[in-house]
């Protein structure tokens, strides 16, 4: 059999970034494992080691350019580089323009914006120098939706998909693909990190996460196989491509049933 692809992805210790690395470890590829938490990027790499795959795992904190940068650096010396970056780490956050201070703001824009800039930028010339690769770029759905009460992290998501479109289009003919997906809730250890104004945010977090009609797995799996066949926007989540396309379509009537839809839920 022949040898399977490098990955390295962040945020690799809990919910959608250990689905992905357990999900491409079960494909055959070798899985760089990085996490803030030592022990949980330990955890997720002994696992897919006991399946009898191989995986590395390396502590790093996104937010933190030179970190980043050794992350490289130690992965440049134990494998020779990667073919597939993922960069999934990330915070949640919530709050509204008018009552989210700034320190949240930065905080959630350091780690969910800036954290990937920081990955493309560190590891984007080793995977042009090869002449192939692709990038991953982990987003939300709220980047898209334009739904109330999440400013911060919509901001930074949104970001997130801007950087993508002007890489993929920046990388056209480099033989390096972009992908970026956009997940709607579903459950996960996010709410671990929750920063809000108040704690209704966080009450209604959760409540959008155990609704969900997914889970991490199936999410992973999905983003997996869509960015393997190229695809650039992968919406993995169900029910959001529906939602995507009437807001392209007819922005009006979404915003309109969006907003029928928070007026109900603020009236329960």
């Amino acid at each position: 059999m022949a040898e399977g692809e490098r990955i390295l992805i962040t945020g690799a210790g809990s919910g959608l970034g250990r689905a992905l690395a357990l999900r491409h470890a079960a494909l055959g590829d070798r899985v760089v494992c990085a996490d803030i938490e030592p022990a949980r990027a330990l955890d997720t790499a002994a696992t897919i080691e006991a399946a009898g795959g191989h995986a590395l795992a390396l502590a790093v904190d996104v937010a933190d350019p030179a970190g980043v940068e050794a992350l490289r650096a130690q992965v440049e010396t134990l494998w020779g580089g990667i073919d597939v970056l993922i960069n999934n780490a990330g915070v949640s956050s919530a709050g509204s323009v008018a009552d989210t201070g700034l320190d949240l703001w930065r905080w959630t824009l350091d780690i969910n914006l800036m954290g990937v800039v920081h990955g493309c930028r560190s590891f984007l010339p080793g995977l042009l120098a090869a002449g192939r690769g692709r990038i991953v770029n982990i987003a939300s759905f709220a980047a898209l939706a334009g739904a109330p009460g999440i400013a911060p992290y919509a901001v930074a998501k949104a970001g997130v998909v801007a950087l993508s479109e002007s890489l993929r289009a920046e990388l056209d003919g480099s033989g390096v693909t972009v992908s970026v997906a956009c997940p709607s809730f579903f459950p996960t250890r996010l709410l671990e990190n929750f920063r809000a104004p108040a704690e209704g945010y966080r009450h209604m977090a959760g409540k959008l996460m155990a609704a969900s009609r997914t889970d991490a797995d199936a999410v992973a799996r999905i983003i997996v196989e869509q960015a393997r066949a190229g695809r650039f926007l992968i919406l993995p989540t169900p029910g959001e491509a529906g939602r995507w396309r009437l807001k392209r379509w007819l922005p009006a009537l979404y915003h309109h049933l969006l907003m029928k839809r928070v007026r109900a839920r603020r009236g329960r």
